[in-house]
């Protein structure tokens, strides 16, 4: 019972299969289903093998049996142009003959019988009916080509059929032909448009569809196709092209309008071969050629480097010297191009111009943290760095910078960016140096400046403080204005000469010669670079003669009491008169400057000169023009102006005089204000009652008085006799009618060349007795009215 219940509780388990045999049984199964697999894919692969083979082959006979029926085609067409060829011959043969019949018969009615003229009528109904018969076969060849799109083929047969169609007048009064021939030649005028819209259209299949669009009597369309199709052709060449534009930013303006204007050139040509030279046709050209005139200049700025670099100005210059250059030729084909081309550039380059002049107004101006190095040729920066020792070094960097720019800036020009704008360019050439001339005057001393005023003032990258500084200063600035801007500017001044010379020759076009005729003149602009030099030269001779005349704490050491009797100890009149003080003073100031001069300008004799005299100019113009400390005073006190207070006014304007002229620098203007000083005083001194001729000596001793007196003051003796005797000539100052008044020169070219009859010329006197080495004596003596910081 147990053992029956045991066996209830774990029944036997004899469906279990063994692993291995599962292994066995299930390894073989997927053997031969691989086996299987393996000869279904080879089956498989045999059967790819053979449909790749047939159809190969089947290609290959599609391809031959598509070039049979092609042929066949082609033989079917010619096929139907014989057959119609020669049903059109015997038509015509046909018809030539019914239409003599018919003229004979008409011609001789007694000859024709009824029944002969009834079978002619029969004979031209048939005729009739063989033509509209014709007629339909040629409608219905074209409409095959036209379905087929033989655009060619279809203009020739709509062409043949207008011909005929011109020999039977009566065909055009059949409705239902006229209609489906007028549709045809529409069909076709719209494929012949489909095919211009096409972006790959040829430049044959462009020629097809102008000569058929004009059979067809449209003209202005395959006018306004031509041009639209030419225009998308170059914008697509345009679209390829500016991805290099980067590779070379200063010369790809001219592959750009090397490419546009030739399309330009080529279109012009091609029209006149198509259309003839139609006026209408031609402006309607030149309009279009305008329109790509104007994407041109639109892509040159779009792509063009930044404005203010240089490469922007050099690759402006070659954009309209090879723009231009594109346009005179294009002259020939009767396309006048260059005023829309100009119209249209201008305010590109003259941006371009604006921004690279602010850079070089930032560069030239601006020191702060401006360390570049500029390569400048020797040949322009030697003469500007003799001054070096004798200034501070950031003056000869910025006479350096200056011409740098100015030369950066002209080197980049062309010949016809020069002829085209060379006036803006020369007249920002001078905005530049006279905001250049500014920035020196900043660097001068104002007349007795305050330490706490100097303070407020606007600062500046380097001061003038000392003669040598403000003289160098004057020299960098001559140096530029005389010598190294027409060394820079020869570039341009070059070409309008040559140009100007041209168009007097008449080798030039009318543009070119009027461009030139009202270009500045090389003396004008040298005049017009002279007034921003001169207000620097004034500006120094105002403050060292200011200087001069009143100390720090405003009084004046030139003024009338020194001449009035009893109120100054300045007058020492004896046997031997001496000029007063102040201008014993004058003449150790000059003499100081002149020294220094001879140092720092070395080899300037024309600036030292002019400098001089203009300085000596200054102090007689202040004494004329100063109504308040002088000649009101004197004026109102003339009764204590004495002989002796005029007689010493008199004597030292002889003797500033004497001083320019004994200097080499004789000045007319100073002769003449010196005159009127005179001619004043007396007039002042005779209203007093008195007469001058009783006490005034002549002119003459007044002349050798002050000849006199410059020896004394250059010897430092007493005795002015010892010292060889100066100019025996003189000048007379009394002369109200002076011959000289005539002459209107420029104050710079007013220094009067004396030394064909002044042995007192600097030249001629030895060193111990020159302007320049006064005796140290003297001028201690005179350091009273010497500016002690000058």
């Amino acid at each position: 019972m147990s053992s029956s219940e045991e066996e209830d509780d774990f029944p036997c388990i004899e469906s279990v299969t063994p692993q291995s045999k599962i292994d066995t049984i299930y390894q073989s199964k997927t053997e031969k289903g691989i086996r299987k697999l393996c000869f279904e894919l080879l089956d498989l692969k045999d059967a790819v093998e053979n449909l790749c083979g047939n159809t190969r082959t089947k290609y290959l006979a599609f391809l031959r049996l598509s070039e049979e029926v092609v042929e066949t085609e082609h033989e079917m067409s010619e096929l139907r142009k014989n057959i119609s060829a020669q049903g059109i011959l015997v038509q015509e043969l046909l018809s030539g003959v019914y239409h003599e019949l018919g003229e004979w018969s008409r011609a001789n009615p007694d000859l024709a019988n009824p029944e002969q003229l009834k079978k002619d009528n029969e004979i031209d109904i048939l005729s009739s009916n063989k033509t509209e018969d014709e007629m339909k076969l040629r409608l219905e060849n074209i409409d095959i080509l036209l379905a087929e799109h033989k655009v060619e083929e279809a203009i020739n047969a709509i062409e043949a059929t207008e011909a005929e169609e011109r020999k039977h007048p009566l065909l055009n009064e059949v409705s239902s032909f006229k209609s489906a021939f007028l549709k045809q030649k529409t069909l076709l005028e719209n494929q012949l448009v489909e095919m211009t819209e096409q972006t790959l259209i040829t430049a044959a299949e462009l020629k097809t569809v102008v000569h058929g669009l004009v059979k067809l009597g449209k003209g202005p369309l395959a006018h306004q196709l031509f041009l639209k199709a030419k225009g998308a052709r170059l914008v697509k060449n345009i679209d390829v092209f500016l991805p290099s534009c980067s590779c070379y930013p200063e010369t790809f303006s001219a592959a750009l309008s090397n490419l546009i204007f030739s399309s330009i050139s080529l279109t012009t040509k091609e029209m006149s071969s198509m259309f003839g030279d139609d006026l209408v046709y031609h402006n309607k050209v030149v309009q279009w050629a305008e329109w790509q005139i104007e994407l041109f200049v639109r892509l040159v700025k779009e792509n063009a480097p930044s404005s203010e670099t240089v490469s922007a100005l050099r690759a402006a210059s070659v954009c309209v010297q090879a723009s231009l250059n594109h346009c005179s030729a294009l002259e020939s084909q009767g396309l006048k191009l260059s005023k829309v081309l100009l119209v249209l550039l201008q305010p590109y380059v003259e941006a371009v111009l604006e921004l690279n002049f602010r850079r070089a107004r930032k560069l030239v101006f601006d020191f702060s943290g401006n360390d570049e190095i500029l390569p400048l040729s020797p040949r322009l920066a030697s003469p500007l760095s003799t001054f070096a020792i004798s200034s501070d070094g950031l003056l000869v960097d910025s006479g350096t910078r200056f011409i740098f720019m100015v030369k950066d800036i002209v080197d980049q020009l062309t010949r016809l960016v020069i002829l085209h704008f060379g006036g803006n360019v020369l007249g920002r050439i001078l905005q530049l140096f006279d905001q250049y001339m500014d920035e020196l005057i900043k660097a001068l001393p104002e007349p007795s400046e305050d330490d706490s005023l100097v303070e407020l003032k606007e600062p500046v990258p380097f001061r003038a403080e000392t003669d040598s500084q403000q003289l160098a200063l004057l020299g960098t600035a001559f140096t530029i204005a005389e010598e190294l801007l027409p060394m820079v500017m020869s570039k341009i001044w070059s070409v309008l000469n040559e140009s100007k010379e041209a168009a007097e020759n008449g080798v030039n076009n009318d543009n070119i010669a009027s461009l030139v005729n009202n270009m500045i003149d090389y003396k004008d602009w040298r005049k017009q670079l002279q007034h921003p030099l001169d207000k620097l030269r004034d500006h120094f001779c105002r403050q060292y003669v200011l200087n001069f005349i009143y100390s720090r704490d405003g009084n004046t050491r030139l003024d009338a009491h020194i001449y009035l009797s009893g109120e100054s100890d300045d007058l020492n009149w004896n046997s031997d008169p001496l000029p007063s003080l102040p201008f014993q003073a004058l003449f150790g100031k000059l003499q100081q400057l002149a020294t220094v001069a001879g140092d720092v300008l070395l080899g300037k004799e024309k600036i030292q000169k002019v400098l001089l005299a203009r300085l000596t100019e200054t102090v007689v113009m202040w004494l004329m023009s100063n109504e308040e400390d002088f000649w009101g005073i004197l004026e109102n006190q003339v009764s204590k102006l004495h002989p002796q207070g005029l007689q010493q006014l008199i004597l030292d304007m002889h003797f500033t005089v004497e001083i320019a002229r004994f200097a080499g620098y004789p000045s007319r203007n100073v002769q003449q204000v010196a005159s009127s000083i005179i001619a004043r005083a007396i007039r002042t001194f005779s209203s007093g009652g008195l007469n001058q001729q009783s006490v005034l000596p002549e002119d003459e001793w007044f002349v050798e008085t002050a000849k006199a007196a410059i020896n004394k003051l250059l010897m430092g003796g007493e005795d002015g006799s010892e010292i060889s005797e100066i100019d025996e000539d003189h000048i007379i100052l009394h002369d109200d009618d002076d011959d000289d008044d005539d002459d209107d020169v420029e104050l710079h070219d007013e220094v009067i060349s004396d030394s064909d009859r002044s042995p007192s010329s600097l030249s001629t006197i030895t060193s111990s007795e020159s302007f320049a080495s006064a005796e140290s004596q003297m001028l201690d003596s005179l350091s009273d009215f010497s500016d002690p910081d000058a």
